[in-house]
């Protein structure tokens, strides 16, 4: 048997790599050292290439777990946005005086525990009316046309909150009041109102998950001469919230709105006049799936005795005026909504009993508007609407306006 040795490297000593081959021509051992080299190369490139495609899969992972960013405008649903369910929380007023002890008490604070899945559904609500009203602000503008405006913000509310028949929705019509309109005002199809750059636009809307309102307004001018009357309702608007607490009686809550309110003057094409809260619009508590749960908090001094409870929700509304400060009842009527406490109404008109199970279907004890009934296909329903109103089954919500301005 002939044995030869060759040096892969081409010299001699320890350490230096060989093979031994049994009976081979030199161009033999050759050939075996370029398919041992070939095959040493093949297998370092299949592991670096293998290793690539893991750092690559890796950044890939890392990339999928970031956080979704929200479009604009706005296309993708809130809960897509905070899929942990860990919706953004508001400012959060403590508690003072004789209620600190709410803070620190461990009943207490496992009490609110228990209450999370409904904190969640209203943030999550809050949530999309803060993404939705702060689109709205960033493209209103002179001339648009009011109809179109409403049906802008309402279908962006739907497509945020991924809107799912009475779990998940609009809470109630848009009201856009302008000027000397006060509340509830929405145009109707068809309506041609227009936007105008001297106007006051009271923009108020809500949402809702399972029953769970936000209410929340805000007013829009383009003329800089309101910016006081605007900034007199919103340092109103916040004090009471800052008031606003378990055991204050809602008198007080309206006492400070009514000292903040006052303190503020406008002038007006070469007029002063001094802003005033409307003595006779108020803020209210909110129920489940009930826009006015029977509470109303004033905004000015002098009202009722009674006191916040525990657990309850409400709407701070506040009105600044630089008319006579109240207002009236007028004007066509947008604003409808069935019943809370009703019973069982006999109705006599077939027409009218279909029209109410659509409601009962489709918007339950939440606020609707004729623009809503001409959205899920109903025609024709006037005269069965206004014999639903007569019979008391649905209520009316009139609009309400200054007499004065």
């Amino acid at each position: 048997m002939n044995m030869a040795k060759e040096d892969v490297n081409g010299g001699e000593g320890e350490g230096e790599s060989s093979i031994n081959i049994d009976g081979a021509t030199v161009e033999q051992v050759v050939d075996k050292v370029d398919d041992l080299t070939l095959a040493q190369d093949s297998s370092e490139t299949g592991v670096q290439e293998a290793a690539k495609k893991k750092k690559k899969n890796k950044n890939k992972s890392k990339k999928k777990k970031e956080p979704k960013q929200q479009t604009d405008p706005p296309s993708i649903p809130v809960a897509e946005l905070f899929p942990q369910g860990n919706f953004p929380e508001g400012e959060i007023q403590q508690y003072k005086d004789d209620n600190l002890w709410r803070t620190t008490s461990e009943e207490k604070r496992d009490l609110e525990r228990l209450e999370k899945p409904m904190y969640d559904s209203v943030r999550q609500a809050a949530e999309v009316h803060r993404q939705v009203r702060r689109y709205m602000r960033s493209i209103i503008k002179p001339g648009m046309l009011m109809v179109d405006l409403c049906e802008t913000l309402e279908n962006n509310v739907r497509k945020l909150i991924s809107e799912n028949g009475l779990q998940a929705g609009i809470a109630f019509p848009t009201g856009c009041s302008l000027n000397w309109v006060a509340a509830h005002w929405t145009p109707n199809s068809g309506d041609k109102t227009v936007l105008q750059y001297d106007d006051v636009m009271k923009l108020d809307f809500g949402t809702h998950i399972n029953g769970h309102i936000v209410d929340c307004a805000f007013t829009v001018a383009f003329n800089p001469m309101f910016d006081p009357l605007l900034e007199a309702s919103r340092e109103a608007t916040n004090t009471g919230i800052k008031e606003a607490g378990i055991d204050v009686r809602l008198c007080d809550v309206g006492a400070a709105i009514q000292e903040v309110m006052e303190s503020y003057e406008v002038e007006i094409n070469g007029k002063v006049f001094q802003v005033k809260s409307i003595r006779n619009l108020n803020g209210h508590s909110i129920g489940p799936y009930q826009i006015h749960a029977g509470k109303s908090v004033p905004i000015v001094k002098g009202g009722e005795q009674t006191k916040m409870e525990e657990g309850e929700f409400y709407a701070i509304e506040t009105f600044g005026s630089t008319g006579k400060g109240f207002v009236r009842e007028d004007l066509e009527c947008s604003h409808y909504m069935k019943n809370f406490d009703i019973g069982h109404v006999p109705l006599r008109l077939p027409r009218a009993k279909q029209l109410l199970a659509t409601i009962d279907k489709n918007f339950s004890t939440l606020a609707f508007c004729r623009r809503y009934l001409d959205r899920i296909g109903e025609s024709k329903y006037l005269m069965a609407l206004k014999n639903l109103c007569d019979a008391g089954v649905i209520q009316v919500c009139p609009v309400t306006f200054f007499p004065f301005i």
